[in-house]
């Protein structure tokens, strides 16, 4: 499932996605949690068969610092400035269907932070003991189905209705928003 690399959204045209187009920049995020959970995947097959080496090691702090800063981010950008963005612009559309669909996206992402603190303890363990008991499959598993359904989720509709109800002033605001989350500067 991975998302289109031709994916843009309209009222904003450009060769990679950043600031200046919030919802392509949303999108290709989507497409990096899917690396990560993929990697997730291999290390518990890697772990399983060659024990906890630096490779596992390298691949678990890899995957521990996108989650612990792009991910949540990522949710923050979501639910700060586009849910908002698109409550507000329910005149002529379904309030009921926004509401309800940002609420089930905030619920899950509650549940895959959960989800991550249990993977990312595992890891911890496994990078700072070579500890491979702690890395549970089945978390992993829960985590990464989670995000896939999550991800889906989005691309399906979220951000589809987004592109639909936003203007270029509340893409811009957004953009704005996202930037300064993380400390950049316009050049």
């Amino acid at each position: 499932m991975k998302t289109p690399s031709n994916l843009r959204f309209p009222g904003h045209r450009a060769p990679e996605a950043g600031f200046e187009v919030p919802l392509e920049m949303l999108s290709a995020c989507h497409g990096r949690i899917e690396d990560q959970c993929s990697t997730l995947r291999r290390l518990v097959a890697h772990v399983d068969a060659s024990g906890v080496d630096e490779q596992a090691r390298t691949a678990a702090r890899a995957v521990v610092r996108y989650f612990e800063t792009a991910a949540g981010l990522h949710h923050a950008d979501e639910e700060e400035n586009l849910f908002p963005a698109l409550v507000e612009s329910m005149a002529g559309s379904d309030p009921v269907c926004i509401r309800e669909l940002t609420q089930r996206l905030v619920a899950q992402h509650r549940r895959l932070e959960s989800q991550w603190r249990r993977v990312r303890e595992a890891l911890e363990r496994l990078i700072e003991a070579g500890d491979p008991a702690w890395l549970d499959p089945g978390d992993v598993d829960a985590l990464v189905t989670s995000y896939e359904e999550h991800i889906a989720l989005e691309e399906r509709e979220l951000l589809p209705m987004a592109a639909r109800l936003l203007g270029d002033g509340e893409l811009d605001a957004m953009g704005r928003a996202m930037r300064e989350r993380r400390g950049v500067e316009l050049p």
